[in-house]
């Protein structure tokens, strides 16, 4: 599978406020995972850097950035009531979209085939002009929009976290060079992601949206990938697979009702794993969202790197079990029909 690089930095702890689901100890779990599986061993620690501000303002609005950084300068505070900022927050933030825009210029230089992104606060969520949804710098979009400026004619984002990217969705959905697919809980936060919102004009079947009723499970959530996510991928012929990597679909997780299993999610992963590696020689850069429950956070990704480092994933010692969810060919079918996948 070739070098597997991974992008983390200390920094990212020093965005915290107490109580919040949003904490480190969620990298904690994540990183103590992998130090103890002796899987960070043999992935290459990818050097961190903070965005150069053309390639934020490629992305957010000048407005948005300015808001948070005030706040933080005035010692901290809350933008709405998901989201807080503390004096450190900008630097972390900072720090997490420059680890995943250092990973990608590692995947598209060839040090590394493929990389896992262990970095916080989460970016999905915010738009151009607003922080939102625990996301102060949408993480993922500047990246894409790095690969974009670096010379890459078509990004494929993959977004399995249990909300919707509506912050991604917004910044590319005119853009055709950007596939943006989303399986997502609905209705749900933040009230984005319906089948129809497909891209308008030119850009028109880039944007797939598979909204999902609560307790999908596996077997759902693992149609949406075989027979839209997929399609959707060989259509668009991707030169780079980004994935903005929530595991809040689990089971275990406290804010979400999908009820997928780490073991369900180790077969999405593998799935994307694979085409990437038929469709764009595995150029595939995974970064961590969402994800709240430490013992599924640590177990999807130490099957995650497993994957990218080509071994076979241990199983989750505590594995979850969920009643059959219910029949999701309905959507579908008409995320199929929205995307023009036939």
């Amino acid at each position: 599978m070739g070098t597997v690089g991974i992008a983390a930095d200390p920094l990212h702890r020093e965005h915290a406020s107490g109580g919040h689901p949003e904490r480190p100890a969620r990298l904690d779990a994540i990183l103590g995972q992998l130090e103890r599986r002796g899987l960070r061993a043999r992935l290459r620690e990818l050097a961190p850097r903070d965005p150069e501000p053309p390639e934020l303002l490629a992305v957010h609005t000048p407005g948005a950035l300015e808001r948070f950084d005030a706040v933080a300068a005035a010692g901290g505070g809350w933008l709405d009531p998901d989201t807080y900022v503390t004096p450190r927050s900008p630097a972390a933030a900072r720090r997490a979209a420059g680890c995943v825009l250092a990973a990608i210029e590692a995947v598209l230089s060839g040090e590394v085939n493929s990389a896992f992104c262990a970095v916080r606060p989460p970016g999905h969520h915010a738009t151009r002009d607003r922080s939102m949804g625990f996301c102060l710098l949408n993480n993922v979009a500047i990246a894409a929009a790095g690969a974009l400026a670096a010379g890459v004619d078509r990004v494929a984002i993959v977004d399995w976290d249990v909300h919707h990217g509506n912050g991604t969705q917004q910044i590319f959905e005119a853009d055709p060079r950007v596939l943006y697919a989303s399986t997502h809980a609905a209705p749900f936060y933040p009230g984005t992601g319906f089948v129809d919102e497909a891209g308008p004009g030119d850009a028109r079947g880039t944007n797939l949206n598979l909204p999902l009723p609560a307790g999908t499970g596996d077997a759902g959530f693992l149609a949406c990938y075989e027979q839209a996510v997929l399609p959707a991928l060989e259509r668009f012929e991707p030169e780079l697979v980004l994935v903005s990597c929530g595991w809040d679909a689990h089971a275990r997780d406290p804010l979400a009702p999908l009820n997928v299993s780490t073991g369900g999610y180790t077969r999405i992963a593998r799935l994307v794993r694979d085409a990437a590696a038929r469709l764009c020689g595995g150029r595939l850069v995974v970064a961590l969202e969402g994800g709240y429950d430490e013992h599924a956070l640590a177990w999807c990704a130490s099957a995650l790197c497993e994957l990218l480092l080509g071994d076979e994933p241990v199983a989750d010692p505590r594995p979850t079990t969920a009643a059959p969810g219910p029949d999701v060919s309905p959507v579908i079918a008409a995320a199929r029909q929205a995307a023009g996948l036939g």
